[in-house]
């Protein structure tokens, strides 16, 4: 009951948090733009408290999975002072767009902090030279900090891997700095092939175990019904509970075409049997040293991974719309609400504030009706034909895109469900 209340209580703060501050965005901008705003309300349903300042009723609602600002002249046209629709196209554009930018920047800087805070990075600088890597014998060495790979420069040990990834085992120029100069040495990457079927086991600071943590999509693993919370009893007839390490290795050194797992799951034991991928990778060779806590440092990385957070979310949209990523991956409230209330502690808990704030930010920006981002492109339309699109045609595109993304929604949530159950 008590881990009941917890979740419930994660999960309201967060979406309610997070709905608050984006619909502050609308409010705030509205009011410096002399904007009349009726009601600012958060969460949709029955009201639950509400309070009648000398413009605006403010208002709580039974359910806290949205909010709205309710403009006058915004959802039909008003010819008022202070009326949405009388105001200036710029105006309007900052009042929408506000919303979705102040989750971005709330995101951002929310991550910032907590990985700044945290520190423990690790540098371009090469600490160790690996004695079975080809990088032995280049003139690569110990004390070398990396600086550029192919002319592309790299500040985080993130950034090296990427780069060594995307050579596909071709030679690379590597940029260092040795002693004050600066050298340019070419070398090729070793190939690292090894077996997986897609199962993610966790980090020790996770309480690394034989449960499996998460599964990949279209993986082997997933394809042949292993769940989230299975806990791997045997591999091949061999013990391995409570020993990822020894999991990983047999999956890795098995001579077979097929494995036989055996995992247990709500106290019943089942039995798989699965085809592992062949995963390539490739190694540079190298161990790095540990940055240096300092303040400098800490901002400095900290700077560079929060825009590598903010690009990989960026990335996610792009592989949505180039069918990289498929609708059946996408998580809506169902599955948001599932992830928060399994965070442990209070930085995994922000950490999740910060990705779904950032999440919810671009999502909320993007050139669909009726998300903010596709009442802009209406708006820039109008700023174009220099007269603004008829109502009833407004309405119409606003009525489909909403018929849209509650058919999408739906989807999705049936989505979650399956994943959850």
């Amino acid at each position: 009951m008590i881990s009941f209340l917890t979740s419930a209580i994660k999960i309201v703060f967060l979406l309610g948090f997070l709905i608050f501050i984006h619909e502050s965005g609308h409010f705030l901008i509205a009011k410096i733009s002399k904007i009349k705003v009726r009601e600012f309300s958060i969460g949709f349903g029955p009201i639950i408290w509400k309070k009648q300042g000398k413009q605006t009723k403010y208002s709580i609602r039974l359910i806290p999975l949205g909010g709205f600002v309710n403009m006058l002249g915004e959802e039909e046209r008003s010819e008022q002072e202070g009326s949405f629709s009388k105001a200036s196209i710029p105006k309007r554009i900052a009042v929408v767009i506000a919303g979705g930018t102040v989750n971005i920047i709330f995101g951002l800087l929310v991550y910032f902090i907590l990985v700044s805070a945290t520190g423990n990075y690790i540098s371009t600088t090469i600490d160790t030279v690996v004695p079975e890597y080809i990088t032995e014998t280049t003139q690569i060495q110990e004390e070398d900090k990396i600086l550029k790979i192919n002319g592309k420069a790299v500040r985080l040990k993130s950034d090296v891997e990427k780069a060594i990834q995307k050579s596909n085992g071709n030679q690379i120029i590597i940029t260092i700095q040795r002693n004050n100069k600066i050298k340019d040495i070419k070398l090729t990457p070793v190939i690292q092939k090894t077996k997986t079927i897609g199962i993610y086991l966790g980090v020790e600071k996770d309480n690394l175990s034989s449960k499996i943590k998460s599964i990949y999509s279209n993986s082997p693993a997933e394809k042949i019904g292993l769940q989230v919370g299975d806990n791997i009893l045997s591999i091949n007839g061999i013990d391995t509970e409570n020993d990822p390490y020894k999991i990983v290795n047999l999956i890795n050194q098995n001579e077979t075409e097929e494995i036989t797992i055996e995992i247990e799951r709500n106290d019943e034991k089942k039995t798989f049997n699965i085809m592992p991928q062949i995963q390539t990778s490739y190694k540079l060779g190298v161990i790095f040293k540990i940055a240096e806590k300092t303040f400098f440092n800490n901002v400095y990385y900290g700077f560079w991974d929060t825009l590598d957070f903010s690009v990989s979310i960026l990335d996610n949209v792009k592989m949505l719309f180039t069918g990289k990523v498929g609708t059946d991956q996408l998580m809506g409230p169902i599955g948001i609400s599932e992830v928060v209330s399994k965070t442990q502690g209070l930085k995994e808990f922000i950490y999740m504030l910060a990705l779904i704030s950032l999440s919810l930010g671009v999502t909320n920006l993007l050139p669909f009706p009726p998300l903010d981002g596709g009442k802009i492109v209406i708006l820039i339309i109008e700023a174009i034909r220099k007269k603004p699109i008829k109502e009833n045609i407004e309405i119409a595109i606003q009525m489909a895109g909403f018929c849209l993304l509650i058919g999408l929604s739906l989807y999705i949530t049936y989505n979650d469900i399956v994943r959850i159950f």
